[in-house]
């Protein structure tokens, strides 16, 4: 028997011109059916944003009903020294340039000071991959963080940091997670794995670990039980074929191990770098990626729009696209963004603002942790 929101869903795609193809993957949507790569293909080239809306919408109410999530955080970024060179990054520096750095442990003490007093719940940890660092300083930040407060969640290193570390310390993936597991690890984020394509990554990121490579690091988390995030660079020189191969292997690899807490979309910010000549894509772009996401990606609970890349408006009108998280109170703590052009420079929110944002999409706000589990409604 189907239900009120798969009637109403046919209701509205019936009454309006689309193709037999559309509506075919509309009907696969609507039956709980796996759409695939050619359909995910297709709704980029083909549908128009209010038919992705209405797809994107009704797959994240099966999973979420109108709950949009967000997080007390903050990030430490060690440093931004890094032996890459990739063409979209506008983060790097240079040793001895003024606008570089790289903390020491003390350094990491006296950034931890300002949020031992506050609700926060999650640290997030990365930034360039030092050339002099090995996993032995890794695990001593995550260690000196433990130390000072013990009770926040870590998620740390992007899987090229650790791609490179663990290679330096010449050890398996899984047995440098168990190391840091020790030392207090608990989570990773997504960030590194760009876009899937060998051809688009030569171009963009050449000299970092491959894709396999970013896929079997995420794989040796989850099977240490770690989880992690998943990211995407879209915007670029990638094409939506492109776009379809990067989520399609997360898929995969989302059904063996089940490990990943959410897909983050993220969009190249054209300054400050050399694929500046391309500009932006538009808002409307954005949004037509979030919901191809969300309707592709059926083995993915959330979708987050990360606001200080994206900004607080074009954030909030995500939430109509299959979006459910939104990230958290930041509280100025990132530069990577800022750095490439991100609308905001000071990137911070309160609570009472993340709330309000999310309370105008006519969505009801819930802060979590960092693995999803909800602390309390606003």
């Amino acid at each position: 028997m189907p239900s009120e929101n798969s009637i109403d869903i046919r209701n509205i795609l019936s009454s309006t011109d689309y193709s037999a193809n559309l509506i075919a993957i509309a009907e696969k949507v609507v039956g709980n059916k796996r759409i695939s790569s050619a359909d995910a293909v297709s709704l980029y080239n083909e549908a128009d944003l209010g038919f992705l809306g209405i797809l994107a919408n009704y797959v994240n109410a099966q999973k979420n009903k109108d709950v949009v999530f967000f997080n007390q955080n903050f990030h430490i970024e060690p440093t931004n020294l890094c032996v890459y060179n990739c063409t979209f990054c506008s983060y790097k520096g240079e040793a001895g340039d003024p606008n570089s750095w790289e903390h020491s442990l003390p350094d990491i003490k006296r950034l931890l000071q300002p949020f031992k007093s506050r609700p926060v719940t999650e640290v997030h940890i990365t930034g360039g991959v030092h050339p002099k660092w090995d996993l032995n300083y890794y695990c001593q930040i995550v260690s000196t963080i433990k130390q000072e407060m013990p009770n926040i969640h870590v998620k740390a290193y992007s899987a090229v940091e650790l791609d490179y570390v663990f290679r330096k310390a010449h050890l398996t993936a899984n047995e440098g997670f168990k190391k840091l597991k020790q030392s207090g690890l608990n989570s990773i984020p997504g960030g590194g794995a760009e876009i899937a394509s060998p051809d688009i990554r030569s171009k963009i990121c050449g000299e970092k670990c491959s894709w396999n490579r970013w896929l079997e690091i995420h794989e040796a988390a989850h099977n240490e039980g770690i989880q992690s995030n998943a990211t995407m660079l879209y915007g670029h020189i990638e094409n939506y074929i492109h776009r379809v191969e990067h989520m399609e292997a997360l898929r995969t690899l989302q059904d063996k191990t089940k490990g990943f807490n959410c897909f983050i979309p993220l969009k190249f910010k054209a300054r400050n770098n050399n694929l500046a000549y391309i500009g932006e894509v538009s808002t409307i772009e954005d949004l037509k990626n979030f919901a191809v996401s969300r309707i592709f990606l059926d083995n993915f609970k959330h979708i987050k729009a990360y606001w200080p890349m994206l900004g607080k408006q074009a954030t909030q009108l995500s939430l109509h696209f299959g979006v459910n998280d939104v990230d958290g109170t930041i509280d100025d703590s990132t530069k990577i963004y800022s750095m490439a052009g991100a609308e905001d420079q000071k990137p911070s929110m309160t609570t009472d603002e993340i709330s309000q944002l999310i309370r105008k999409a006519n969505k009801k706000p819930v802060e979590r942790d960092s693995l999803y589990n909800p602390i309390r409604p606003y």
